[in-house]
């Protein structure tokens, strides 16, 4: 045990409590004497001058008012159409500079690099809008991270970011725990950018970014699985109290004890959420410096404790002082910063404490608004939830819209030192929060509040209210990108399920049409088809065939059935074949005995053959299609089955040799693409689709399948075998070539993302209807079996 740290935990924590009070009672004496009042009207009365246009004038301007758009690319893309755009970019990367790294916006050296981030982040986002690249898609992150050498970095962290959302229990949401996990690592790696500076050389900057990805993650956890969850009734009373045990520990001491015994039915999760917290702990002490170790633990502990002593607050207690509402609030609020520069070993910086310390309660203030009803039903204790309950009761009680005004004119008057440009984007963000509080409670609600939380000064109330209803241009790039990054969260949940739910369906209709009756009185061929045909297969490429051919082109569900069935019957002969002693010598395949360990290789052979036929014989009575376009069809799908043939041969002459990847990139797509390839083609075939469509679709299939493989060759080395339902290390006991051999794993995962951001590119031309290849992708890549 570190009895240093023991010692100076509860020392630490009550200075911080000192300087919040004294903090705190210097806003109160402002709030008494309504100083606020003049200098944000003054400040308003300037600042209104750049955000309120003159009727007269708005008929004259360009675009004419702003519309509602759906989605940010449309957002964007009028913004700079309007000349709106650097202004909009501008304030929304100088209040993260101002929020998120505690920079002074008078410095010229902050002025010149919030005008290079700018610059670069408007290049990105019109290319964006413009369709060239996906910013903030999984694709257009990777090609991010390749720039600086750090896409096994987020590689790692989209299977950690996978892992901790599956592990969110039932009374969480785990969209939003994934949202502020994504939030806290950029603010991190932010930090990490602005500390490397511009002389660091590429491997230097490659090694700190990594880092900080790491760190930010480590950290980050900390807000799901500490704060989230004691927020929430997934833990009952006693297991909360063995919990907070068990953090407070660590912060004391400085090490992660072993789990006891755990009393509670949450044992499962916590013995996971353990080893998770653990890691990450192990990972930010580990790249602690001796100057800051000391730090990170004071301020973890502050933050820790402050959260704590608000957490066991009861909105059913009357007798609460305004201190005891506000200190705990300054505290977590100004700690939660200080933490990341100490995760990071940054050099200390006087002014940049000092400047978080101050700043976190208007954060704070901003978010406890925007929440208050939400926090209400839930029956927290926020400055605002306790003031709607007991403000008739306690007449002493602090008004928080007041103190969150006073909190504004303290920043930007005595803090900032009334710098224009500070006044100028904390006046923005004050009334768009307003403005984006009024649009989602409606106004008649919004009325309500604004009723009960007056200051007592009518003429400032009207003044805020009039800016809250006429003011343009204050709306912010971060705001936007977490409506859309929530947006896509939710929405890619609902796609998920659906695509999941409809691959479900799809699978029972097929499996239902798949049984050869039987035709004479020699049954085995049937008997040994329908053997293999009964696995457990996940019959994707049918139910590619039948989502696009049903729900992208429109084709009747009934008339495809024959080519549904031949893909089929031609995936399982082609596993047939695969698995004979001359092949591959498998001996289980989808859970169960191959096909020749069954009966033997005689039948197994013949009955390979057998279901090749049955597949032209199903094509050939896609009876509702004109003759010339099944004879296609037929052309196209044999001289596909030759091609995997070559595949397959290809991939028995190189048992034993040293591939290249271009070698094991064409084996592979003839082995696996091509069936993906038919799967896509040939619905459009029968639908007379264009042939430039049907390149583009070739082109998908290719990287697709490709990528496809390489997933199969990980998982023969990774994978669970139950979940597979099939040995693993079969590759390495065959003396097969794979992507893991030749590339390991690292550069194996590598290369799958890279044919992933490939098909993705290739799907921006195709531009489908449904989004079922983009989540048939997404499912290539992160499947366990």
């Amino acid at each position: 045990m570190n009895e240093v740290l023991l010692k100076n935990a509860d020392a630490c924590y009550r200075s911080a409590e000192k300087k919040a009070a004294d903090y705190f009672q210097s806003l109160a004496v402002q709030l008494t004497n309504k100083t606020y009042v003049t200098t944000i009207t003054q400040d308003i009365r300037a600042w209104k001058q750049n955000h309120i246009r003159h009727p007269f004038l708005s008929l004259f301007s360009r675009g004419k008012g702003k519309p509602d758009f759906k989605g940010y690319h449309n957002y964007i893309q009028w913004l700079d159409y309007t000349g709106k755009l650097d202004n909009y970019l501008d304030r929304s990367i100088s209040y993260i500079f101002m929020r998120d790294l505690g920079k002074d916006l008078n410095s010229p050296k902050t002025q010149n690099r919030i005008q290079d981030v700018v610059d670069e982040l408007k290049t990105q986002l019109l290319d964006s809008a413009a369709g060239k690249s996906e910013m903030f898609s999984m694709a257009g992150l990777y090609r991010m991270a390749q720039k600086d050498g750090v896409e096994l970095t987020m590689i790692w962290l989209v299977d950690k970011l996978k892992t901790v959302s599956s592990n969110i229990p039932n009374g969480m949401d785990a969209e939003e725990a994934k949202r502020k996990l994504i939030k806290i690592i950029a603010g991190v790696i932010m930090n990490q950018i602005e500390e490397m500076g511009d002389e660091i050389s590429p491997e230097e900057r490659t090694r700190k970014l990594d880092e900080a990805i790491r760190l930010g993650y480590s950290y980050g956890l900390t807000y799901p699985f500490i704060d989230d969850l004691l927020d929430s009734d997934v833990l009952s009373d006693e297991e909360k109290k063995q919990y907070t045990d068990l953090i407070r520990t660590v912060l004391t001491t400085g090490s992660v004890p072993e789990l006891a015994a755990w009393t509670g039915r949450n044992k499962e999760l916590i013995q996971f959420i353990h080893s998770e917290l653990r890691d990450a702990f192990s990972t930010i002490k580990h790249h602690l410096q001796q100057e800051t170790n000391e730090k990170f633990f004071e301020q973890s502990y502050v933050f820790f404790q402050s959260q704590e002593v608000d957490r066991i607050k009861n909105l059913s207690n009357a007798n609460y002082t305004n201190e005891e509402l506000y200190i705990p609030v300054i505290l977590k609020a100004a700690s939660s910063r200080l933490i990341v520069r100490t995760v990071l070993s940054a050099p200390e910086d006087e002014e940049f404490d000092n400047r978080a310390f101050f700043y976190g309660i208007y954060n704070q203030l901003a978010d406890d608004f925007a929440d208050m009803f939400e926090d209400l039903e839930a029956g927290a204790v926020t400055p605002y939830t306790y003031y709607m309950k007991y403000h008739d009761k306690c007449q002493d009680l602090i008004n928080p819209f007041e103190l969150y005004w006073t909190v504004i004119s303290n920043l930007m008057h005595n803090v900032y030192q009334s710098d224009a440009k500070t006044c100028e984007v904390i006046l923005d963000r004050a009334i768009n929060g307003l403005k984006r509080f009024k649009k989602r409670l409606g106004k008649e609600r919004y009325n309500e509040v604004m009723e009960l939380f007056a200051s007592g000064d009518p003429k400032f109330d009207r003044l805020i209210q009039q800016m809250v209803r006429k003011s343009d241009d204050v709306d912010f790039f971060d705001k936007l990108l977490r409506d859309h990054i929530v947006s896509n969260l939710k929405e890619e949940q609902k796609d998920r399920e659906e695509f999941l739910d409809t691959i479900g369906i799809a699978r029972k209709q097929i499996n239902d049409v798949l049984h050869i009756p039987k035709i004479n009185a020699i049954s085995s061929i049937n008997e040994a088809a329908n053997y293999s045909l009964t696995g457990d297969g996940k019959r994707l490429r049918p139910i590619m065939t039948w989502f696009m051919g049903v729900n992208e082109y429109g084709l009747d569900e009934s008339a495809i059935v024959p080519l549904l069935k031949s893909l089929e019957y031609m995936h399982t002969a082609s596993l047939i074949f695969d698995d004979l002693p001359s092949q591959d010598n498998a001996p289980i395949r989808r859970g169960r005995s191959t096909l020749h360990r069954l009966y033997n290789s005689a039948t197994a052979e013949l009955t390979g053959l057998y279901l090749t036929q049955k597949a032209v014989e199903e094509q050939a009575s896609l009876a509702q299609f004109e003759s010339k376009t099944v004879l296609q069809l037929v052309r196209y799908s044999a001289g596909k089955t030759a091609e995997m043939c070559q595949g397959q041969l290809m991939d028995l002459d190189s048992k034993g040799k040293q591939l290249t990847v271009e070698e094991l990139n064409t084996m592979c797509f003839y082995k696996t693409g091509i069936a993906f390839e038919a799967a896509l083609v040939m619905p459009a075939i029968l639908a007379g689709r264009q042939e430039s469509e049907m390149n583009a679709l070739k082109r998908f299939a290719y990287h697709a399948g490709i990528a496809f493989q390489i997933k199969d060759d990980l998982l023969d080395v990774e994978g669970d075998r139950t979940l597979l339902g099939k040995p693993i290390g079969k590759d390495l006991e065959n003396n097969n070539s794979t992507f893991v051999s030749l590339l390991g794993i690292n550069g194996a995962k590598k290369a799958m993302w890279e044919h992933y951001c490939h098909a993705m590119d290739i799907l921006q031309e195709i531009q489908p209807h449904t989004n079922f290849l983009k989540h048939l992708l997404d499912y290539t890549v992160n499947r366990e079996h």
